[in-house]
Parts: structure tokens; C-alpha cells; sequence
């Protein structure tokens, strides 16, 4: 039996040992570049998630193919295809895209610089979505395939409440807040929209419904009123599609490779995947230069502390300060641009961030670029008053402080559990489960709100170079898309990653014309450093509240304490 024993565990310590030799074989093989093909036209798929921040590195084919691609990695990948003479066109396949207008828009920028360079650009659509057309507008031609449907018909925006179903549970949820738009609270506390979040969410959508109009009559060739009318027949089956001028022709995937075949130099069509692509230098096509700036990704809700979980879901305070002393004493990088994607989190980690990004600042250049979302604490952590550049589409400001509290004295009652408390000190039940705010403790709470929101109004005051009663009207909780926040100052200009290069250069005394590198941080992990990691998280005890509020509220949530926090998770389709 021991035998046995023996030779089972040796058998699965030579099979271990065999996968982590072929899994570094791998590594090793997959860093070589491949050999590009002249012509060769450059396929890129692109799937649900396009993250700011890279996933942990899996070395084994079939997990690399599914990686989804950064939003700095197709940055790279398509100012290479714009400077190399041998790609002489691109196709892009989103399918089921669900990354924010600010991304859909850096994305659409730079197929449309692809395309100004001479080379061909094709959308292929399978079952597409607004955003998926919104990126193929950018193309020189669009076709899908034949028994499909174009789902464009306009954009919504949905809100749930959560009242009447708490009240059935016994469940009271307390919200206070400062600013008249923080109304995050409102989903458990009210059973429709108050009419600042309706004011609010209709003129997010019309601002992106014009944008929407505008990108599709520019890509297609019509009118905005045209665009208008056809959008209010939406959505289309195949044949309408095309009958609306909204595709060029209804192809399958072989029947558009050969279409496309007949346009290329020698009629050659030689494929190459991003994946593949991305392994070729930069440089060796004359993208990337000796100075090195940072790219360094703030994405996720903001919390305190650090550990294995701010990974890949949050922007911890302990971990990215820590980064932020590493770039900072990094003398090989003449600059920082700061990429923040946040809806914000907890207060007192957002300004413990603030504080690195400001002694940051004094020994770098430094760029803020705001992704898809930087509001809340993900706006406050940019007030160091240095160059702020958003897309159009950037949900940002929402500059405010709230604070949520759960009784759930009537849930124990159904229940039959009971409770007993007690106490010394006047607020020491002030966070307790079992009992509702007293006035006076109520009024404790909007002491700290108060003074948290007043400090938070000073801060952007200062940064963005204004008087406190020039911001305080513009705060108020409120959320400002980046093209509103730039023609009422909270903002400087609008862009993407390309513009806070240029602004950073400009400040780094780097001309203009030189080309640079950029370094991005936290740097891509494998699985094999991930899996030595101490885990540090309770995920299981995290479970429920993602379910009930969404992946970024939840661990803000548990988190509790005064919150800057974005009012609400605004997914606009």
C-alpha cells in the first residue's frame, strides 16, 4: 500500500513538473516575434471586456487566444498597423462589445487614423449591438452576415429600485449624502427616480445620442437627420440593414476574406492575429523611442488597504500608492500619465491616494487621462491641478460624499432572532444592524458629511485653479459627461491616450515629434507569481452583495464609512 501511495504522489509531482516545464516552454516560445508577411491584413476580434488593466497571464495557447486585449495594448497594436508599410489593411470583428463610450471612442479615433495612412479598413458585424456599429462606422466598408439582425434602435438608460421589496423583508436602509445628485442611496430608499437623477440621466442621453448620430452620419455618409429617422426604425434584420445604407453588403466570413482578397496588393491575403501582432516591437516598426514615460492604470473601485484581490478589481490604497513611489523614484521615466477608470469608493482611501498623486507630481511631469469613468473618489484622486484629458463620453465629476447604514431590526423580527445591545457612549450604536439613526446621532453623521464634502469641493477649488463658489454649484454630487465637464472647467481638454502623450512631452521638454516609449504599470503578472500570493480577500462573504448591487457598489459597500462614490452605475446601450 505504501508502495502504491508512493508512486501516485511521485506521478503527480513528474506530471506537475511537466506541465510547468512545457508551460515556461511556452513563455519562452511565445515571446519571439513572428514573422510578418508583405501584404498581410491585421484581424482584430474583440470581445466582450476590453479592461484597462491586463488579467493575470495564463501561458498555455487556448487562454492566451481568450485574453481579452488592454485598451493600451490596442492602442499600440494600431499605431503599429498605422506606421507598418507591410499591413495594408485591418478588420475589425467586435462582437457583443461592453467597454464604455470613452473606449469605444479612442478605439474609433485610431481605425480612423489607420485608414487616413492608406490602408484599408473592413467591419465585419455578427449579431451587433449600438457599440459594435458605433466602432465599425470608423471602417471603409461594413458587412455582416446574411441571416442576422443589426440591433441599433437608440440608446436607454435603466435604473432599479429596490424599496418596496426591502420593506416586504423588514429591511431599512439609511442614506445620507452631500449633494442634492448623489442619490445612490435612492435605489433603497425611494421607488422612482427624484427629478435631479431624471435631469441628469436625459441629458447624459442626449448628449450620447448626439454623438451616436453624429459618428454614424459621419461613417456612413448621411445626414443627421436622416440618421435620426432611420435610427427610429431600428432594429434592422440583414436585408434592412443594407436597404438602409447602413451596411455595404451581406457576406459571410469566407465570402468577405475573398471579397477583400481582390483588393489587395497581388490579390494576397495573409492573416495575422492580434495576438501575433502584438509580439512584434514597436520599434521595429518605428513606434517607441529611447525615453520612457509610465502609463500607470488606476481601474475599479477605490478601498483601502492591499492585497491579492486589488489584482484585478480595485484600486487599493496600500498597493497603488506603493506604485506610485516606484514610478515616481524611477529616474529611467521622464513622465507619468495616470489612466483612472473609477467610479471612486471610500473617502478616506481616495485621499490617501490624492496625497501620493500630489507628492508624485513634484517629482515627475504628470498627465491625468480618464478613461471610461473617473468620478467620485476617482475624480478627486486627480485634483493635483496638473493637465486633465477625457473622452467626449467620460462620465466624471459626481463630486460628492454620502454615507450609507442597513437596519435590519425588522428582517431579525421575521426571523424570530433577536438582539440585545449594550453600550458606553453616547454613538456607539451609531453603525449598529438593530437599531435606526437617532436624530442626534443623524446629526453626527452630517457633521462628517459635511466637512468631508466641504474639504472635497476645496480640493478641486484648488486644482483647477478656481474659488469655492465657482465649484460648489457644479458639484453637488452631480455627473458630468467629459465634453460638459470640459466647457465648465473640470476638465481641461478632451481626448484620449494619444493627446496626454503630447501634453506630457510638452511638459517633460520632450519635442514634439519624438517618439517615446511607454511603460505600462502595474506590469503584466502570470499565474504561477498569482498563485504564490497569500490570499488575503473573504470572496465568498463578497458573493451576495455583488449580486444585489452590482461588482463595483458591493465592495465599496461592505467596505462602509464615508463613501465618494459615483450615485450610480450608468450603462447606457
Amino acid at each position: 500500500m505504501t508502495r502504491f501511495l508512493w508512486g501516485v504522489v511521485t506521478g503527480i509531482l513528474l506530471v506537475g513538473f511537466t506541465l510547468v516545464i512545457l508551460a515556461f516552454a511556452f513563455m519562452r516560445f511565445s515571446l519571439r516575434p513572428p514573422a510578418v508577411a508583405d501584404p498581410s491584413t491585421l484581424i482584430l476580434r474583440l470581445g466582450e471586456d476590453i479592461p484597462e488593466r491586463a488579467a493575470i497571464s495564463v501561458p498555455l495557447p487556448w487562454f492566451e487566444e481568450r485574453a481579452a486585449p488592454t485598451i493600451s495594448d490596442i492602442w499600440e497594436l494600431l499605431h503599429k498597423a498605422e506606421l507598418d508599410t507591410r499591413i495594408k489593411a485591418v478588420i475589425i470583428m467586435p462582437q457583443g462589445v461592453n467597454a464604455g463610450w470613452g473606449k469605444l471612442d479612442e478605439i474609433h479615433q485610431l481605425l480612423t487614423r489607420v485608414r487616413r495612412a492608406g490602408k484599408l479598413v473592413v467591419a465585419f458585424l455578427r449579431s451587433p449591438s449600438s457599440r459594435d456599429y458605433y466602432l465599425a462606422t470608423a471602417a471603409d466598408h461594413i458587412y455582416m452576415p446574411p441571416e442576422d439582425v443589426l440591433d441599433l434602435k437608440g440608446l436607454r438608460a435603466e435604473l432599479i429600485y429596490l424599496r418596496k421589496m426591502l420593506d416586504k423583508f423588514g429591511v431599512q436602509v439609511e442614506v445620507e449624502h452631500a449633494g442634492k445628485y448623489k442619490d445612490f442611496g435612492d435605489m433603497f430608499t425611494r421607488t422612482s427616480m427624484s427629478p435631479e437623477t431624471r435631469l441628469v440621466l436625459n441629458s447624459i442621453l442626449d448628449d450620447l445620442y448626439t454623438r451616436l448620430v453624429d459618428t454614424v452620419s459621419a461613417g456612413r455618409k448621411k445626414s443627421p437627420s436622416e440618421v435620426r429617422a432611420i435610427l427610429d426604425e431600428g432594429p434592422f434584420l440583414a436585408k434592412q440593414a443594407v436597404a438602409r445604407g447602413l451596411v455595404d453588403a451581406l457576406l459571410y466570413e469566407d465570402q468577405m476574406f475573398e471579397e477583400l482578397k481582390k483588393r489587395l496588393p497581388g490579390k494576397q491575403l495573409n492573416k495575422l492575429f492580434l495576438r501575433d501582432y502584438m509580439r512584434v516591437p514597436a520599434v521595429s516598426v518605428g513606434f517607441g523611442g529611447k525615453r520612457k514615460i509610465a502609463l500607470l492604470v488606476a481601474e475599479g473601485y477605490i478601498t483601502g488597504g492591499s492585497g491579492d484581490f486589488c489584482q484585478d478589481s480595485a484600486i487599493c490604497a496600500g498597493d497603488f500608492t506603493g506604485l506610485l513611489r516606484k514610478v515616481g523614484d524611477d529616474e529611467s521615466l521622464r513622465g507619468v500619465i495616470v489612466r483612472i477608470d473609477s467610479p471612486g469608493g471610500s473617502s478616506f482611501a481616495s485621499d490617501e491616494i490624492w496625497r501620493a498623486m500630489n507628492l508624485l507630481n513634484k517629482k515627475k511631469p504628470l498627465v491625468i487621462s480618464m478613461s471610461d469613468t473617473a468620478a467620485s473618489g476617482g475624480y478627486y484622486m486627480a485634483m493635483t491641478g496638473d493637465p486633465i484629458v477625457a473622452y467626449p463620453a467620460t462620465l466624471t465629476g459626481s463630486i460628492g460624499v454620502l454615507y450609507g447604514k442597513i437596519n435590519l431590526h425588522g428582517l431579525y423580527d421575521k426571523l424570530g432572532i433577536q438582539k440585545q445591545v449594550l453600550t458606553r457612549g453616547r454613538f456607539a450604536n451609531i453603525d449598529s444592524d438593530y437599531e435606526p439613526l437617532s436624530a442626534p446621532a443623524r446629526a453626527k453623521l452630517r457633521e462628517g458629511i459635511e466637512d468631508n464634502y466641504r474639504a472635497f469641493v476645496e480640493r478641486v477649488a484648488k486644482a483647477r485653479r478656481k474659488n469655492y463658489e465657482e465649484i460648489e454649484p457644479l458639484a453637488q454630487g452631480r455627473v458630468w459627461l467629459g465634453d460638459q465637464a470640459k466647457n465648465i472647467g473640470l476638465i481641461d481638454e478632451l481626448g484620449g491616450l494619444d493627446r496626454a502623450i503630447e501634453l506630457l512631452k510638452h511638459k517633460a521638454g520632450i519635442p514634439a515629434a519624438e517618439r517615446v516609449t511607454v511603460v505600462v504599470y502595474p506590469p503584466k503578472i502570470s499565474i504561477f507569481e498569482h498563485l504564490f500570493r497569500r490570499y488575503t480577500e473573504n470572496f465568498a462573504g463578497r458573493r451576495l452583495l455583488r449580486a444585489l448591487f452590482g461588482e463595483i457598489r458591493a465592495e465599496a459597500w461592505a467596505e462602509g464609512g464615508l463613501m465618494k462614490l459615483m450615485p450610480c452605475a450608468i450603462s447606457v446601450r
